[in-house]
């Protein structure tokens, strides 16, 4: 996960708690001081201050956690990792041959993984990235910005492409499920969104931190928030809230699509149910599921 707008953190409460979910590690990129002490802190609200916490780089300078956090939680003490990302991810995948990787952030915590524990198998990778254009959405999914488009860019991806490029063709990877941004793009947590989570808000301490942080959120940007990250771990949870097509994915001038292909074992996102994704976020219905474990990253 990264911290530069809202969507991971959110992500993390969902996860922490959901009763579909047995969240095992996260990882953070960069991963200083301060982003860990954040995660920690949201973690311990949760009630999960047992699952470990990785970064790739504790002693990066750069600031990578968002004011809008700060104005959420407050001024935070800052907390030292477990262990490096890799480390920790290797370690969890190791115990939990069977748990899904999600993927919020750019790949660099993947692609170590990869690079560096050579005897180390992902069963399943969901990823927040990617793009599916015209040439694979049939024309009542397509939405009106992308129309026309089979490339465009997409933040997680083109912040570590050769890490992209790997997870992608790696056959160490079982599974791949993006779930791109003509998707993401459709859905916003706006404030009809916010009344209709009201009532949810005390089912688990992770919805109560989504509730508390978008009432904040709102106050500021009346018009929303679209739910990048929270779809993709909604469709890590219950696939079936996506419609899926299997591609193999491309990279042209820094930009992304998708070609439909078979037995590349990567499928990508080409519509959203919208009401079984709420489901799913809440969790009630069909959402309780996937019960194999977890790893944000």
């Amino acid at each position: 996960m990264e911290t530069s707008d809202p969507d991971d953190a959110l992500t993390l409460c969902l996860l922490a708690t959901h009763p579909a979910v047995a969240l095992r590690a996260v990882t953070v990129t960069p991963g200083t001081l301060a982003q860990v002490g954040m995660v920690r802190h949201l973690l311990a609200r949760a009630g999960r201050s047992d699952v470990p916490v990785g970064a790739r780089n504790p002693a990066a300078e750069k600031e990578s956690l968002s004011a809008f956090h700060t104005q959420w939680l407050g001024q935070l003490p800052p907390s030292t990792p477990d262990a490096l990302a890799h480390e920790v991810l290797a370690l969890v995948l190791g115990r939990f041959p069977e748990a899904t990787l999600l993927t919020g952030a750019p790949l660099q915590n993947l692609r170590l993984l990869l690079e560096l524990h050579p005897d180390i198998k992902l069963h399943r990778w969901v990823a927040q990235g990617g793009f599916a254009g015209d040439n694979v959405v049939p024309p009542e999914h397509r939405l009106p910005k992308f129309e026309g488009r089979r490339t465009c860019p997409t933040f997680n991806f083109n912040g570590d492409p050769k890490g992209a490029l790997l997870a992608l063709s790696s056959d160490r990877v079982g599974r791949r499920e993006l779930v791109s941004k003509n998707v993401t793009h459709g859905l916003a947590y706006d404030g009809p969104f916010h009344e209709r989570m009201r009532p949810y808000a005390s089912t688990t301490p992770g919805l109560g931190l989504i509730f508390e942080a978008m009432e904040r959120y709102l106050a500021q940007r009346p018009e929303g928030k679209l739910l990048h990250d929270p779809i993709a771990a909604c469709a890590a949870i219950d696939p079936e809230i996506i419609t899926w097509a299997e591609v193999e994915m491309v990279r042209q001038r820094g930009e992304w699509g998708a070609e439909l292909a078979q037995g590349t074992h990567t499928f990508i996102s080409v519509a959203l149910d919208s009401e079984r994704f709420f489901q799913t976020l809440v969790g009630i219905g069909a959402a309780t599921k996937n019960n194999r474990g977890a790893c944000q990253g």
